[in-house]
């Protein structure tokens, strides 16, 4: 619910509403926030329940940076570690994503391009990787895969894609670990002038109230 929007960043977590509809007590439920507390995805207020977490300009460069560095090791690893047939299932993966960005559909582009994305840590043969990945990209996966493009920017993504494509049937990971960084750090930009994250002023302001 927090990962897919359903529960906005900044919203208190209505903790008897979730009782009721998972069917549990408040004490495990309290507990299971205790965890997503601590990893990043909650805000515990005292004496006053919890919300989700806002992410603050701040805390988009430093996840982008860290996701740059594990995608760019993923990038290497896979390229001598992945198989034909999974670089097969990217390069089909990617031609359906290319016909969604022609088409304008921004919602299946975006589910293409995630997809590629893990496919190419999952290849990488890492499960310590793989794990540290999946927390630190949770963090960031609204917003990386709803902000909205330009079409500049939009078409210059699919040229950065096409870029990673041709350099894991390459085999040639220096490349793609460079390519990688330079596709994240752009997205993190784009991130950080849509507005989507909140200055850290305004957070300190929301702290103090």
């Amino acid at each position: 619910m927090l990962l897919d929007g359903e529960i906005t960043p900044g919203a208190r977590i209505p903790e008897r509403d979730l009782c009721e509809r998972l069917q549990i007590s408040r004490t495990p439920l309290r507990e299971a926030l205790k965890v997503l507390a601590a990893e990043g995805l909650v805000q515990l207020l005292p004496h006053r329940g919890s919300r989700a977490a806002k992410l603050t300009d701040k805390d988009v460069r430093d996840l982008f940076e860290v996701c740059q560095g594990l995608e760019a090791l993923a990038g290497e690893l896979a390229c001598e570690r992945i198989t034909d047939s999974e670089i097969e299932q990217i390069a089909a993966t990617h031609a359906a994503m290319v016909q969604h960005f022609r088409e304008g559909d921004l919602i299946q582009y975006y589910r293409g391009n995630r997809a590629i994305h893990e496919a190419i840590v999952t290849g990488a043969r890492n499960p310590t990787l793989a794990g540290l990945y999946a927390s630190v990209t949770a963090r960031i996966r609204r917003a990386r895969y709803v902000t909205p493009m330009t079409p500049q920017r939009w078409a210059l993504a699919v040229q950065e894609h096409e870029a990673i494509l041709n350099a894991l049937q390459r085999r040639d990971g220096v490349s793609l670990s460079h390519i990688l960084r330079t596709h994240l750090r752009h997205k993190r930009e784009e991130v950080l002038q849509a507005g989507f994250a909140e200055t850290e002023a305004s957070e300190l302001t929301l702290r103090i109230a």
